[in-house]
């Protein structure tokens, strides 16, 4: 498929979320005759140009992997002057543009090629020229991440250009449900038959079929469309930002963390362990599920039981798609972070008790996840971690007693050799 359509799109960060959803999405779209991505990794830049400007993302269906070749792209390194002024002139000509970067943390940088400092210029170009509108979609995981982006950004511009600027930008939080990684052992590229992101690359950009991402509502006046149609506005997005973290996410590390102490490598073979599938549907429906349902009821028809429940259904099955090859390994990386008061993990618990529930399976996870932190700490490791966000002193002894209960029935399931777990 030619690019041929009349719109720009910008890109930061070239890993799975940005190749394989945004580019990939604004691609299939025919709607963009320009697709551009910032990149700071020099040797990825220099494949891609040496490549044509083309690249492959492996997507996972249910019944096979199929390839899908993307471009031609413009790929520019931030740290290099000339691809950032290129960077610049392509926001200023941007309907769309996305950040697709490991965390929050990484919107603000020493230097000239940080991201905020390229959008802001590049945002003040597009409002002096009268250039199109645009939307950002911040994608990294946050449930602010919009607003924290768009502070950063107009922090470094002028304040006589504030209001002009803002006329043209909206910032917008995204719910990505996709799963997606990179895979770099060879051994696995050539045994799931992966292509690799360049003709010789070392990597390769491995992402589920899934698309239907929710974005904030758009306030922009018509006739404004967006180019990527598929994802869908939500005017209230917080709700679904907590179905995706106390859902998908922590039933995700839930299932990490409890396959980590079981000893298996990837998501998906816990399928074969004895209850493990009853045991997570039994926690994201009725704990994660019924707190939720309780707490947005009416809202939309995901928060209904028989919408949970779908909602859950098809998540188990894409999580445990065994074409999809997700380690336990990657899904239960950093546990400190997965173990914070308002993350994953010990968030849902607190989410479930303030909802008059009781998240025993939920508990188990943040005992096998301090057990893969520490192996063998007691609890009271886990409150120097929840010390950043000040605790209520009687919520903390409550999540401390349902974990510290949770860490014996871990130590009898792992002792008596992993019986069923629906009876841990």
């Amino acid at each position: 498929m030619p690019l041929s359509g009349p719109r720009t799109f910008v890109g930061f960060g070239f890993g799975a979320i940005q190749s394989g959803l945004f580019l990939a999405e604004a691609f299939r779209s025919g709607n963009f005759g320009r697709l551009v991505v910032a990149e700071v990794l020099p040797d990825v830049v220099e494949a891609i140009r040496r490549a044509g400007h083309h690249f492959t993302v492996n997507i996972a269906r249910a019944r096979a992997i199929e390839q899908a070749r993307i471009g031609p792209i413009q790929i520019e390194n931030p740290a290099r002057a000339a691809d950032r002024q290129r960077l610049v002139a392509a926001i200023a000509q941007a309907d769309e543009i996305s950040t697709a970067i490991p965390s929050v943390k990484f919107y603000t940088a020493d230097g000239p090629g940080s991201l905020h400092r390229l959008l802001a210029d590049g945002l003040r170009r597009k409002a002096a020229a009268g250039g199109p509108r645009a939307v950002v979609y911040a994608a990294e995981n946050h449930n602010h991440a919009a607003e924290i982006l768009q502070a950063a950004v107009m922090d470094e511009i002028p304040p006589a250009e504030r209001a002009a600027v803002a006329a043209q930008v909206q910032f917008l939080n995204t719910v990505i449900g996709k799963m997606s990684g990179i895979k770099t052992d060879p051994a696995e590229i050539a045994e799931l038959g992966l292509t690799p992101v360049t003709p010789g690359a070392p990597r390769a950009f491995l992402v589920e079929e899934f698309n239907r991402i929710l974005i904030s509502k758009i306030r922009f006046e018509p006739p404004f469309a967006r180019g990527i149609g598929v994802f869908e506005e939500k005017e209230n997005l917080l709700p679904f930002e907590e179905a995706k973290l106390y859902g998908h996410n922590a039933t995700h590390a839930l299932a990490a963390y409890l396959g980590a102490a079981r000893g298996i490598a990837h998501i998906a073979d816990l399928r074969a362990v004895p209850g493990a599938m009853d045991f997570l549907r039994a926690a994201f429906v009725e704990e994660s599920g019924a707190a939720l349902v309780r707490k947005y009821a009416g809202l939309d028809p995901l928060f209904s039981p028989a919408g949970y429940r779908a909602y859950a259904d098809d998540l188990l099955a894409r999580m445990t798609n065994p074409l999809l090859r997700d380690s336990v390994e990657r899904v239960g990386r950093d546990p400190r972070r997965k173990l914070g008061w308002n993350d994953r993990l010990v968030g849902t618990i607190r989410l479930a008790l303030s909802q008059g529930i009781k998240p025993k399976r939920y508990a188990l996870g943040a005992a096998a996840a301090l057990d893969a932190l520490e192996p063998g700490a007691p609890v009271e490791r886990l409150v120097p971690l929840w010390q950043p966000s000040a605790p209520d002193a009687g919520e903390q002894a409550a999540v401390l007693a349902l974990i510290a209960g949770a860490q014996s029935r871990l130590r009898a399931w792992m002792a008596g050799g992993f019986g069923n777990l629906n009876d841990v």
